[in-house]
């Protein structure tokens, strides 16, 4: 091969380097996360890295410098349930649900604390919080007093939460939790809610009962009133019907009535003399 050859050799073996050098010097951050710009082997006086935030097209040295982003919308984590214990010894089993983001501000300290991604950084220090925001206000209550107070009771580990993960950079926007209290206890509420139901049952079969007298009584006396306005009515109806009745009506039926015969003794006059006609010939 001689000189010429050589050279365009080289010169195409360095524009190969140039080219490839080129684009791994150069890295797009966009809108939806956060980039950290940090000197490979460089440190401050605390063992920090030296780190700047970036965002949109970023150049760096790829030997000495590099960039490592984090999103910064909002993460969903479902947890695998924990389990605490009460002040009484009960074993309660949470299910916790927690959504965050990254605080845009804090992101380069939390790069230069943990060196970790969000994924290793919520089955590690997140979920430490967690753990120890429920066991240590899970000891505060018996286990009749946390399932009468669970909204309270988590409403006390998430205030606990927020502050843990806020003072490092993390934004608390949602956490829920599923209790479930152990079996025996749960055995328990279910035997004292059927005996509640068991007993409003027979409240109601009592009321029952006795709404059904008051209205057999109601029907019966309703009745009897009824029947007495009926036979009031009657007696009334009688009694006007008798003092209709004049004289010459009573004669009328009585002439009616009469079977042509003539009495056997009349009186006559005021002087009470009685006649036998029965002497009298036709």
């Amino acid at each position: 091969m001689n000189r010429s050859h050589k050279t365009l050799l080289y010169i195409g073996l360095g524009l190969v380097v140039l080219f490839i050098a080129a684009g791994s010097c150069t890295k797009m951050v966009d809108n939806s996360e956060i980039g950290i710009k940090f000197k490979k082997f460089s440190l401050t006086d605390q063992g920090e890295l030296i780190s700047t935030q970036v965002s949109g097209l970023t150049f760096y040295n790829p030997i000495t410098t590099s960039v490592f982003t984090y999103p910064v919308y909002i993460q969903r984590v479902d947890y695998a349930p924990f389990t605490v214990t009460t002040k009484d010894a009960a074993t309660f089993s949470m299910d916790p649900l927690l959504a965050y983001q990254l605080d845009r501000t804090k992101a380069s300290y939390v790069f230069n604390k943990y060196r970790r991604s969000l994924r290793d950084i919520e089955q590690g220090y997140m979920r430490t919080c967690i753990y120890d925001a429920y066991r240590i206000s899970a000891n505060n209550y018996t286990s009749d007093e946390l399932m009468g107070n669970r909204a309270k009771f988590e409403q006390e580990v998430r205030q606990m939460l927020e502050k843990s993960l806020s003072a490092e950079g993390f934004i608390v926007s949602e956490f829920t939790s599923q209790i479930t209290p152990p079996q025996s206890l749960s055995a328990a509420i279910e035997a004292k809610n059927q005996a509640i139901q068991e007993a409003l049952k027979a409240e109601n079969l009592v009321k029952q009962a006795e709404a059904n007298a008051q209205i057999a009584i109601a029907k019966a006396k309703g009745e009897a009133e009824a029947t007495k306005v009926k036979a009031d009515a009657e007696a009334y109806y009688n009694r006007t019907i008798a003092a209709s009745l004049s004289p010459m009506i009573v004669q009328e039926d009585w002439i009616e009535k009469w079977n042509g015969e003539l009495p056997q003794v009349m009186t006559s006059g005021n002087n009470g003399m009685m006649f036998d006609l029965s002497s009298i010939k036709k």
